[in-house]
């Protein structure tokens, strides 16, 4: 059974880590904001880009473009977009099971995985075959580098050295929510029923300068490069959000812990000084007697 000196220590120790958590959670919610700030505006511009893409694709006659070819390989590669810190709820876990049902799903495929973020490659690397890390110069990349990354998975398609990119992630939702997700980048789709539903919204002629193929070259490649700094930029969104509900979480219960371990500490004082207030009495009493 503890005593009061212990009891003392361990609620100095947690209130210590009370501190902690406070302090990390305070950071997590100005670069939450920060994060959320850069995510929400992109992703109009990115979601109407691509709109545009389909519109206009699905509308040109005849137009084919490398980013849309179906490739006969069955080999793919999937970019996993995590955490290389922990203390972050859910985070990790989540997108690792919805990883490992993704690999269950896709076994005719041949699967390589590469990775932004530590922490599930940590997880899956002795299941799947690993391929590079990608790590940055600051904690929140540029889209520059982001372009390096896009533009070197999608010189691997393009090549034909494999028939599929998809990106692993968790998309933002709110400070408290995201969704574990795995989205195809590479081949753009545009399925026959899509096609027929552009048409018949825009059933008149659309002139295009400098002309429809012009443009779809151009925007093309633009779009997935967009696509993949969106899914940057989400996942970094939910993982300060998922951070900054874990240290609120962690400094409810230190707080909690704090005031459990003071009521029994002030328990044992009053036992100790009622048991020393019998002695006295009966020391008293027998001297009395």
């Amino acid at each position: 059974m503890a005593n009061i000196k212990d009891l003392k220590k361990k609620i100095k120790s947690t209130k210590g880590t009370l501190k902690i958590t406070k302090a990390m959670k305070l950071v997590s919610a100005s670069k939450l904001n920060k994060a959320q700030v850069r995510i929400l505006g992109l992703r109009p511009y990115s979601r109407e880009l691509e709109e545009t893409v389909r519109t206009v694709s699905a509308l040109a006659t005849n137009y084919s473009n490398e980013y849309f070819t179906q490739k006969e390989n069955n080999k793919s590669v999937v970019l996993v977009i995590s955490s290389d810190k922990g203390l972050c709820g859910g985070y990790n876990s989540m997108l690792t099971k919805t990883v490992r049902r993704f690999i269950n799903e896709k076994k005719d495929e041949e699967l390589k995985f590469f990775y932004i973020g530590k922490k599930v490659r940590d997880l899956i690397q002795k299941e799947v075959n690993s391929g590079k890390t990608y790590t940055f110069a600051k904690a929140d990349p540029t889209y520059e580098e982001v372009r390096k990354i896009a533009d070197e998975l999608g010189t691997m398609f393009i090549s034909g050295e494999v028939g599929r990119i998809y990106v692993a992630y968790n998309s933002f939702i709110s400070a408290i929510a995201f969704d574990s997700k795995v989205r195809q980048l590479l081949p753009m789709v545009v399925t026959p029923e899509t096609k027929e539903a552009i048409k018949a919204k825009y059933p008149y002629d659309f002139k295009y300068e400098p002309g429809a193929e012009h443009i779809l070259d151009t925007l093309v490649p633009e779009v997935y490069l967009t696509t993949v700094y969106t899914c940057v930029l989400d996942a970094i969104a939910s993982e300060h959000g998922s951070r900054m509900n874990a240290m609120e979480n962690a400094s409810k219960n230190c707080k909690e812990m704090v005031k459990k371990l003071t009521l029994k500490m002030n328990k044992l004082r009053q036992a100790k000084i009622t048991t020393e207030l019998i002695e006295v009495v009966s020391g008293a009493e027998s001297l009395n007697g």
